[in-house]
Order: C-alpha cells, then sequence, then structure tokens
C-alpha cells in the first residue's frame, strides 16, 4: 500500500492536483478545471450586477467565485455516485477528477452485466437531480431575492442542467451508458450497445454544433460563448465516443477467431530440470513444470529464467516457475468474451489452457490476445500465432 506521500507524488504526475480521499477515492483537480472555473466568474460575476440592485463589482466576484465552487462540489456529487454504486458492485474506482467540461469516475473494471452498467451511469444524474430539487426548494423558501437567493437558485439551475445533458443518449455521457445497458440487456451483445450508444454520440454532437451556429445566425446576445462551448463539448463527446468504440473492439473477440489459433503448444518438463534447458524448450510454446509426485510447480517465467540462467544456468526450474491459479487457468470451450474478459481482469502474462478432462491443452500469452485486439481495434490484419 502506498503512503500519503507517495500517491500525492503519483497522481501529481498524472496532471492533476490531488485534494482528499472520498470513500478511499483520490479526488484530483485537472488544471483545465481552474480556466472553466475563471470563465465562470467572467460571466456570472456582471449576471449579480443586473439582478441584484446595489451589488457592487466585488460582490459579484465573490459570488460568482462561490458559484464556481458549488459547481465543482456538485460536479464532485455527481461523480461520487457513480464511483459508490461501482464500489458497492464490486468494481473498484482508481480515482475521480474533476477538469474543465465537469469530471471523471475512472472504474478500473468493465461491468459484466448490463443491469450493473446502467445502475452506475444512472446514479450521477439521480444526485444531480436531488441536489436541484434541494436548491430549488432552497430558493423558493426564502423570503426575497438578493445575492444568496441567485447563488442558490443558479446551484439549483446548475445540477439540473448537469442532470439533462448528461442523459442525452450518446457516449461517453451517462445516457449513453444507459442506452448501451439497454441494448446490451435485450440484444446479449454489449459491442452492439456500444455502437448504438456512439451512433447517439454522434447525434448528441451534431445537435451541439447546429445549436452554435443557430446562435450565431440569429445573433443572440451570447452567441459566441454559445458557440465556443457548444463546439468545446461537441468535441469532447465525439472524442469520447470514439474512445468508447476502440476500448470496446479491444475488449470483444473477433467473430470467426477460435481460442485454439492463439493456443501456443504446452510441454511438461519436470521441475528439477535446468532452468537453461528449459528457457530453450519455451521458445514458441509453454512450459508446466512438474514435481516428482506430478503436482504441477507453475508455470515457467521466460523473464525470470532469462534472469536466473544468465547467473545459474544449472539452477532448478522451479526457481522461475509462476504458481498456477484458479483465475489463470481456462477451459478450450471457453467463449471469447469470457476469455478476453479473465485476462483483462487478472494480472497474468501467460494462461494455462486445459480441456475438459483438465489436461494441458496449451498456453494463452496475454501479447498474442492484445496483438489481435490491437490490430482490430486499428483496423489492421493481426496474425494470431496459431494461425498458418
Amino acid at each position: 500500500m502506498a503512503t500519503t506521500g507517495s500517491w500525492r507524488r503519483q497522481v501529481g504526475r498524472d496532471g492533476g492536483l490531488p485534494l482528499f480521499r472520498a470513500a478511499g477515492i483520490p479526488v484530483l483537480l485537472a488544471p483545465s478545471w481552474w480556466l472553466g472555473s475563471a470563465a465562470i466568474v467572467v460571466l456570472y460575476a456582471p449576471m449579480v450586477s443586473r439582478l441584484v440592485p446595489g451589488a457592487d463589482g466585488t460582490t459579484g466576484v465573490l459570488l460568482a467565485a462561490t458559484f464556481a465552487v458549488f459547481l465543482g462540489l456538485s460536479v464532485l456529487a455527481h461523480e461520487l455516485g457513480h464511483s459508490l454504486v461501482a464500489l458497492r458492485l464490486g468494481l473498484p474506482v482508481r480515482r475521480l477528477r474533476l477538469f474543465l467540461l465537469g469530471g471523471v469516475s475512472e472504474v478500473m473494471r468493465t461491468p459484466t452485466r448490463p443491469g450493473h452498467e446502467g445502475a452506475i451511469a444512472v446514479a450521477g444524474p439521480l444526485v444531480s437531480i436531488f441536489l436541484a430539487g434541494v436548491f430549488a426548494l432552497a430558493a423558493v423558501a426564502m423570503p426575497a431575492p438578493d445575492a444568496i437567493w441567485l447563488l442558490v437558485a443558479q446551484t439549483a439551475f446548475a445540477n439540473a442542467a448537469v442532470a439533462v445533458f448528461n442523459l442525452l443518449p450518446g457516449l461517453p455521457l451517462d445516457g449513453g451508458r444507459i442506452l448501451r445497458a439497454g441494448v446490451w440487456a435485450v440484444t446479449g451483445r454489449r459491442a452492439t450497445g456500444t455502437k448504438a450508444a456512439v451512433a447517439g454520440g454522434g447525434v448528441v454532437a451534431a445537435m451541439l454544433v447546429v445549436w452554435a451556429i443557430w446562435g450565431v445566425l440569429e445573433g443572440s446576445e451570447d452567441r459566441w460563448v454559445r458557440f465556443g462551448v457548444c463546439l468545446l463539448t461537441a468535441w469532447f463527446v465525439l472524442a469520447g465516443a470514439r474512445g468508447e468504440l476502440t476500448a470496446e473492439h479491444r475488449r470483444t473477440w473477433p467473430d470467426g477467431l477460435t481460442l485454439s489459433e492463439l493456443v501456443r503448444p504446452v510441454l511438461q518438463l519436470p521441475a528439477e530440470s535446468p532452468v537453461s534447458g528449459a528457457l530453450t524448450a519455451s521458445a514458441g510454446r509453454g512450459v508446466v513444470l512438474v514435481r516428482a509426485d506430478g503436482v504441477a510447480a507453475g508455470l515457467l517465467d521466460r523473464e525470470m529464467a532469462r534472469r536466473l540462467a544468465s547467473t545459474s544456468p544449472h539452477a532448478p526450474a522451479e526457481q522461475a516457475a509462476v504458481p498456477i491459479r484458479p483465475e489463470t487457468v481456462l477451459l478450450e470451450n471457453e467463449s471469447g468474451d469470457e476469455v478476453v474478459e479473465r485476462v483483462h481482469g487478472t494480472a497474468a502474462w501467460e494462461y494455462l489452457v486445459v480441456d475438459l478432462e483438465g489436461r494441458p491443452a496449451g498456453v494463452l500469452r496475454r501479447e498474442d490476445l492484445k496483438n489481435v485486439l490491437d490490430g482490430r481495434a486499428s483496423g489492421a490484419a493481426a496474425r494470431p500465432p496459431g494461425s498458418r
């Protein structure tokens, strides 16, 4: 476990200012957040002077800065909604980042069920709707409109706007994830849901561009601000949708590919074999090291074997073995998507493939699967190691 100091150094290298931990999740403030907050102050401060008689420039700036903080806290609550549901479902969250256009919860594992995907996605907008209701009721209960009333009312409106925008049915927005979960539940294929939600992201981006151009054509007072914000948001949506599609390609088993095409041959050697000999035998194949009592000592780790052979070539190969864990064993009849999910969720570089009777049938190397999926994501033809 990292210490607080090392955590802060690591997070700082990722381009964000560490603030604190919420529910054990590091919360970062990206540099772009300051730019967005400055824009809010510039736009909001004059509004205070117009809507609140008697408010001077200093009051306007202070209220604008407070509104920027309130908005940041609202986005933080929105993202915590996602994160807490993810943790509840057993999905670890790496960190939570606040940036120019909102925030993001970095869930470290992909939900394996459409219900989980939908639950995580809807949690954020529900938090925003709740906050909008609370601030709206507070504004209604206030006796007379003044500067504080304006701050409360604007925070209610901002939370409502965050909820409505995020519910638009296009990735990478929450509404896109909800759409993906729904299509996934109906079709049984996450990839189909992703394609539908990516198309929705394109529609959302197009609507933003149309709205920006419409503001310029009709000469609205805020046309240039609207133009800039809409174009920036449209770019964010398109880039996020494209990233989601690429990620989906990298986690979806290609049609027509069989596990046997990726599996390398496996060789069983005595665990006491010289490590140099075992390393030579491992070229292009996996090596299962077996003790004299018939129990497997593990899979030969080639990097460990190289280091050991450089200093002690006659040392027992078992010293360079990685134990065979249940999560690193694959059945030869497992579906491709199950194989991808297992490899993505397990830290190992090689997986033992066994037949229905438990006998070693080959090994799957992480790099082989990655090369095929990366080639599919980029549109290149990746050649499986077992193909001819």
